[in-house]
């Protein structure tokens, strides 16, 4: 049969034409209409009202019997409803509070107790009620900024400073609960107390503050300062907070003039360098001068004492030889002779002899000799050619050796006359003579 037959769950028996009478199991589904009077005549039979009067043709279909609702069967249920709802209402006033937090009890609003942690019960609502406060959990709030450092709030961030500068801060502070009844009833906003402490803190700081002092090397400690008046004024109000930590998180010049901003660091930047160096460069100069000045005035001083020491030992050997020389004049005088000839002749390559009455001029090439002297000295025995070589050699090496002079041998004649080291000797005795 199709859904929109009009007969569709509405057909009746074939003995009762209205559709009341008893329906087959094969009549289809059951009409809304028809629970919804067995519904009405239920409720009406228990209300101990006649049926008939929910509108199904005269009332002449099956009713329930009707419930008799005796003041002791009322009674009754009414007292299990009470007692149910009575035992929920009760149980309403159990409550957990966990290790990190505390309990607070209210009575109509004011405050009973404090609560640890555990599993707690009260009394229940609207008698009493509970306040449960986290005092180990960080809270963090912002100035000068919400959410990231992008989304700035320049009434908060913008600060003047003591050389009549604005920066821009932006910073935030973490704070824990120390007390949950001061927390609760001493402030209406915490939160919000605790934003305009902290502004109103970091602006104390700030305006007592140089600028450069304030973006570079004092950030730190005006975030401890800040954190030690915020403190002070969170005391003060009594609102059972515990400022752990005050973080910088950005401090510069306003946008408008941070170009000229960063110029201006550029060329501090470039002065600092420039007197680095200049101090560097003093630096090396100045110690090398002061050095310099002292060495100088130490070899003064030794010149100084060496030509004093010189002088003192010259006199006083002057004195000592005056001393021998009136001892024994003739004696003196030849030693001195000899001695002032030995040194002459000690730095002396080249000697010139002109013997008297003779008119012979002799020449001593000392220089070759005496490199020849050592010529031989350094060639091997077996490089020495002929038995009169070696001993010409030999006589040379011992001579120089010995400290005798190489007079001693004999040398070719000038003007016939053979020199030797007697000729020589007598040459220097007559020139002393005549020089006297």
């Amino acid at each position: 049969m199709s859904i929109n037959d009009p007969q569709w769950g509405n057909r009746g028996s074939d003995d009762k034409p209205n559709g009341n009478g008893p329906r087959r199991p094969n009549d289809g589904p059951p009409d809304l209409e028809e629970l919804w009077r067995d519904f009405n005549r239920k409720l009406s039979g228990m209300m101990g009202k006649k049926g008939g009067g929910g509108g199904n043709n005269g009332g002449d279909g099956p009713r329930m019997p009707p419930v008799d609702f005796n003041p002791k069967f009322l009674s009754g249920g009414l007292g299990l409803l009470v007692g149910l709802i009575a035992i929920v209402w009760l149980a309403s006033g159990f409550y957990i509070v966990d290790a990190s937090q505390r309990g607070v009890v209210l009575q109509f609003g004011k405050l009973t107790e404090t609560t640890e942690p555990g599993l707690r019960w009260r009394l229940p609502y609207p008698i009493q009620s509970h306040e449960l406060v986290n005092l180990t959990g960080v809270r963090t709030v912002e100035i000068g900024y919400r959410g990231t450092e992008r989304n700035k709030v320049l009434k908060e961030a913008l600060m003047l400073t003591d050389d009549e500068n604005i920066v821009n801060i932006q910073f935030a502070v973490q704070y824990i609960l120390k007390d949950p009844v001061e927390f609760l009833f001493n402030n209406r906003h915490p939160e919000e107390a605790v934003i305009g402490a902290a502004e109103t803190a970091v602006r104390e700081i700030v305006g007592k503050s140089k600028m450069d002092f304030v973006l570079y090397e004092g950030r730190e400690q005006i975030a401890s300062d800040a954190a030690r008046l915020m403190q002070e004024i969170m005391d003060r109000y009594n609102a059972g907070i515990l400022i752990s930590k005050v973080t910088m998180q950005n401090a510069q010049p306003p946008e408008q003039v941070q170009a000229a901003f960063d110029d201006a660091v550029k060329a501090g930047q470039d002065r600092e360098r420039q007197k680095n160096e200049g101090q560097a460069y003093a630096n090396d100069v100045i110690p090398r001068a002061r050095g310099t000045a002292a060495r100088l005035m130490e070899e003064a001083q030794g010149y100084r004492e060496r030509v004093i020491s010189t002088a003192q030992g010259d006199a006083s050997r002057f004195r000592q030889i005056q001393t021998e020389y009136a001892k024994a004049p003739e004696v003196t005088r030849q030693r001195m002779y000899l001695e002032t000839m030995q040194q002459i002749y000690a730095n002396t390559t080249k000697v010139m002899v002109d013997a008297k009455g003779q008119g012979n001029l002799l020449y001593l090439p000392l220089d070759k000799l005496m490199g020849a002297a050592s010529g031989a000295a350094a060639a091997p025995q077996g490089m020495i050619d002929g038995g009169g070589s070696a001993a010409a050699a030999t006589r040379q090496s011992s001579a120089f050796a010995g400290g005798v002079p190489p007079q001693s041998e004999s040398f070719p004649a000038v003007g016939g006359n053979p020199l030797n080291a007697n000729t020589r000797a007598g040459s220097l005795g007559t020139r002393e003579r005549e020089a006297r």
